[in-house]
């Protein structure tokens, strides 16, 4: 059964820019973002209306060496995945500068016979003098790194003797930095003894935090000694989403309507799609917004140990282009794979009711007399403050009323090698206090969208998985533990904080511990 493909979608097969002059006559690329796919011909190619015969035409797929149309796709053709880069090697005579046209005609299963036909400057192909050295083959070898460490010496005049020093080979970079340069050695201390009780976390951790801000690490020590004399935080992880949100455009409103009635009904074949593009998301309902004539969707899923924004992107992905290819109603006049509604780093409303990443609560009883004996402070001024501090908060329009759920949540993702963008929504926190008829203070935060992970990103680089390892929070099977880990961590700094507040011993601790002033002496 043949598939339907719209032509806007069509279209993003060719790779805008990348047609350019060589020694032997002209190049241009293609790349799979449909779904995985079959190339059985190339049955033509025009260049400005004129045809270019299959023998003067070279493909190389992924960087491999070309090889002739013919003897490439003899036989049963050839596997075209998803993400696949097919360059074409035109022996024709040199482009003028200016716009071309671009015709190509193919089959592939399963999609039957495809034309593109786009529109595309011509590339120099020279790179500028001010542009920064890289090399296509190994961009992570030495010889390149020191190019880059001599061209930004050259370019600025900066002495970056500390950047080019690092410890670990930077191969390992390789999926998470370009043009790797150097390193940014970030002062790192460690906290504890934190005692959890959590469904996940059992027992005592230190906790690495990565910071230059002076007085935090005394800060949440101290936060951890008043919890574990207390008798320790209890930690739950009550919800795990992550989301991407494609919309749809229609003609009008009711094009829309029923367009997400019809996907309503599809929610089990969405799930089957989405599980063959990765096998480690699941696909777990999906939410539908109308509003004008659009069809905006939240796709959310489940993803295991790896926070997944790339993961549930690709699943996504490909349910879209299930969706496009087999809807039969209205016709699709817009698609993009993420309207903005997802709310990717970015703090929203949407994302506190709904949860994005990991929501989790820590809850502690405060004893009274040990934050008197630690913090010199009561637990009724924390209590009275907590009251004032929550109309300040409405007033605002934070998506915190706490104190600084940031700092930690920040510190413990530079130290483990979390997206450190994703505080802007995992920072959101909802704090609640009461106090007891003993006078002790029952406190907890729920942090609603703590995006985290203990495998993939930057977790696997050479300090950020020595940082996991400390809390035993490294690899796969990890990832609630690590949660519940840092919800208690943000707590810890929640007391710590508000006490200071409280017992008016905040500036002073800053200006004893936290100023590095190079005037001062000793």
């Amino acid at each position: 059964m043949m598939r339907f493909v719209p032509k806007a979608l069509l279209k993003r097969l060719y790779n805008r820019a990348s047609l350019r002059n060589t020694e032997a006559g002209v190049v241009f690329s293609i790349k799979n973002r449909l779904s995985p796919a079959r190339l059985e011909a190339v049955e033509q190619v025009r260049i400005d209306g004129e045809v270019i015969a299959p023998e003067r035409i070279l493909m190389s797929v992924d960087g491999r060496p070309g090889a002739p149309l013919p003897e490439l796709l003899s036989g049963d053709g050839l596997d075209f995945p998803l993400g696949t880069l097919l360059v074409l090697e035109l022996a024709i005579d040199r482009l003028a500068e200016g716009e071309h046209e671009i015709e190509l005609a193919f089959r592939a299963s399963p999609f039957g016979k495809l034309s593109v036909k786009v529109s595309d400057r011509l590339q120099s192909g020279e790179r500028a003098p001010d542009t920064i050295p890289r090399d296509p083959e190994d961009d992570y070898g030495e010889a390149i790194i020191r190019a880059r460490q001599d061209f930004v010496k050259q370019r600025t005049g900066a002495d970056i003797e500390h950047i080019t020093r690092y410890a670990f080979d930077p191969k390992i970079t390789r999926g998470n930095i370009e043009h790797f340069t150097g390193a940014a050695q970030i002062p790192l201390g460690v906290a504890g003894p934190l005692l959890v009780h959590g469904e996940h976390a059992q027992g005592e951790f230190y906790v690495p935090l990565a910071t230059t801000e002076g007085t935090l690490v005394a800060s949440y020590n101290r936060g951890m000694r008043v919890i574990r004399e207390s008798g320790g935080v209890k930690s739950t992880v009550v919800g795990d989403n992550m989301q991407r949100a494609p919309v749809f455009g229609f003609e009008d409103a009711a094009a829309a309507r029923r367009f997400a009635d019809w996907l309503k009904e599809r929610t089990e074949t969405l799930r089957e799609v989405c599980s063959e593009s990765d096998r480690f998301v699941s696909l777990k309902y999906v939410d539908y917004y109308l509003a004008s004539r659009f069809c905006y969707t939240r796709f959310n899923f489940i993803t295991g140990d790896a926070a997944g924004m790339n993961m549930v992107g690709k699943a996504t992905f490909a349910a879209s282009n299930w969706i496009l290819q087999n809807y039969t109603g209205d016709e699709v006049k817009e698609f993009y794979l993420e309207s903005n509604f997802a709310t990717d780093k970015k703090a929203s409303q949407i994302n506190a009711m709904r949860t994005r990443g990991k929501r989790v609560t820590a809850e502690c009883t405060v004893k009274r007399d040990v934050l008197r004996d630690v913090m010199d402070a009561d637990t009724e001024q924390l209590y009275t403050h907590s009251k004032i501090a929550n109309i300040g908060s409405m007033l605002s329009g934070a998506n915190n009323n706490g104190c600084h759920a940031a700092n930690a949540i920040t510190a413990i993702f530079i130290a483990t090698g979390q997206d450190v963008a994703n505080v802007a929504e995992s920072s959101a926190g909802i704090l609640y206090t009461e106090l007891t008829e003993e006078k002790d203070l029952y406190i907890s935060i729920t942090l609603p969208s703590l995006i985290v992970g203990t495998i993939g990103g930057g977790t696997g680089l050479a300090t950020q998985s020595e940082s996991l390892a400390i809390m035993n929070c490294q690899g796969p099977g990890k990832v609630m533990q690590f949660a519940e880990i840092i919800a208690g961590t943000v707590l810890a700094g929640e007391i710590s904080l508000g006490a200071a507040i409280s017992s008016l011993d905040w500036v002073s601790s800053h200006d004893q511990y936290g100023r590095n002033d190079p005037t001062r002496q000793g």
